[in-house]
């Protein structure tokens, strides 16, 4: 089972149905069968801080990604990594593209689970966006 957590307090939207969409994930995307991920929502300056330790970048974004590296001395795990959303990034650009602030968060927690699968879209041929595409269709988001 998927974990989200919403570490903000800005932004209002159905917990509930987001923890299902993550849950189905699992499920729905063969690069994750049998995987599980954590979500968790932030709020705009927290993810500055983030993207700028992490990325070098001095602005907010509306997801990272965080793959899990197991240690030699660990055992195996079924945990993928960790995703951050911006919920402010988020309500923002669900109003710039004519989309539900629910839908955008589906949106972006698939773009997340697809980086913590390895895809990279900055170093790719267009492989992420495809899949990311394909899987939009199938899920109906």
């Amino acid at each position: 089972m998927n974990q989200v957590i919403d570490l903000q307090q800005k932004i209002q939207f159905d917990i509930a149905a987001i923890c299902s969409y993550a849950d189905s994930l699992s499920d729905a995307i063969a690069e994750a069968a049998g995987k599980t991920f954590s979500v968790a929502f932030i709020s705009n300056e927290r993810m500055k801080q983030l993207n700028s330790t992490f990325r070098g970048k001095d602005a907010a974004t509306d997801v990272l990604s965080f793959p899990f590296e197991a240690q030699p001395f660990e055992p195996e795990s079924d945990e993928i990594g960790d995703i951050v959303i911006s919920a402010e990034q988020a309500q923002k650009q669900a109003a710039e593209n004519g989309l539900s602030l629910e839908g955008e968060i589906k949106q972006l927690i698939l773009h997340g689970v697809l980086h913590l699968c390895g895809y990279d879209h900055e170093t790719d041929d267009g492989e992420m966006n495809a899949r990311e595409l394909e899987l939009r269709d199938e899920l109906g988001i």
